[in-house]
């Protein structure tokens, strides 16, 4: 088996962190989003190839691979022009020559991925239920659970399965015979869908098996990204909170994640906070928060926050996302 990783997107609703960090770098609960998915998959086994289709700040997306991944082999392809879900997919279809797994990795998911060693379908889509189905598109089964359609937005519940970006494709020369066709097609908002080329499967008489996921957490916008650390923290081992953290005047609120070299005092920390090594917080309250690398808080009061490497917060009160080496001061 062969794996997809289209992440050449520019991450627009997380800047400015994404100017200088890639989307699915950014990490939650002190590891990036991006390395959750592909623990999966290197625990799944049977990869002959990853293949990146890069883009923006691939530098970093290929230095972080190489680095962390360099068991598993890798090719990474530049995706110039920005055109879709479809055209990004594309561009491996020299590299393929056997079932491939799609995975954009801007969320995590729970599921069993060793159901695909047994699966005989031409494919399988995971999806998972949700309340507030208008904002994606949206799966529609048979009584046998196979897709038969995607809807883009419904405003309808015709269905709450929501496609989440997490495919296998057994029948791999009819998906790429799907994308051919796609991309003859005029565009749709200016991109092309790989959802349309799953529909050409289904109407060429492909089977596309549906399934739930146990759990999806999107990292792709500040609240979600939030929750998502949230839910991973929650997940972790309960951290043993240092001496010297307990000695300095602070209360510390589980769950929280403080990485090795942080410097905090008289502050109060969590629940739901990730701090990054060599981050100093000085006579603050930081809660539902993800704090970057070498970050200095100072008299602050913050919550709902998202603040990258290298920043200085100073007498703040409230909800601020800062990116990289941004300084915020207040009147606190």
């Amino acid at each position: 088996m062969k794996v997809i990783i289209p992440l050449a997107g520019k991450g627009t609703r997380l800047r400015p962190h994404t100017h200088t960090v890639p989307k699915p770098m950014l990490k939650v609960a002190g590891k990036p989003v991006m390395d959750y998915v592909l623990d999966d998959v290197r625990k799944l086994g049977g990869v002959d190839q990853i293949i990146y289709i890069t883009g923006h700040l691939k530098a970093a997306v290929e230095r972080h691979v190489r680095e962390q991944f360099a068991d598993m082999p890798a090719t990474f392809i530049e995706q110039v022009v920005q055109d879709g879900t479809a055209g990004a997919v594309a561009l491996a279809k020299s590299q393929v020559d056997q079932p491939v797994l799609i995975i954009f990795v801007d969320t995590i998911f729970d599921t069993d991925l060793s159901v695909i060693k047994t699966s005989t379908d031409d494919g399988i889509i995971w999806t998972k239920e949700v309340e507030d189905y208008q904002r994606f598109g949206v799966v529609v089964t048979d009584a046998n659970g196979h897709m038969t359609k995607i809807i883009e937005k419904p405003s309808t519940p015709i269905s709450k399965r929501a496609n989440i970006g997490l495919y296998y494709i057994r029948n791999w020369k009819l998906l790429f015979a799907g994308i051919d066709h796609v991309l003859t097609q005029p565009k749709n908002k200016g991109e092309y869908y790989l959802t349309d080329a799953f529909q050409y499967m289904i109407d060429h008489g492909a089977k596309l098996k549906v399934i739930d996921v146990d759990g999806w957490f999107d990292a792709g916008k500040l609240d979600t990204l939030l929750e998502t650390n949230h839910e991973m923290l929650r997940r972790r081992e309960p951290q043993a909170t240092p001496v010297a953290l307990a000695d300095s005047g602070n209360t510390i609120i589980q769950p929280v994640y403080i990485e090795d070299g942080a410097l905090i005092e008289r502050s109060t920390i969590g629940p739901n906070v990730t701090i990054g090594p060599g981050a100093v917080i000085h006579d603050s309250t930081v809660s539902h928060a993800v704090i970057g690398t070498a970050t200095t808080i100072t008299k602050s009061r913050l919550m709902m926050s998202l603040i990258g490497d290298h920043a200085v917060i100073e007498g703040v009160e409230g909800s601020v996302s800062v990116g990289d080496h941004g300084e915020v001061h207040g009147t606190l």
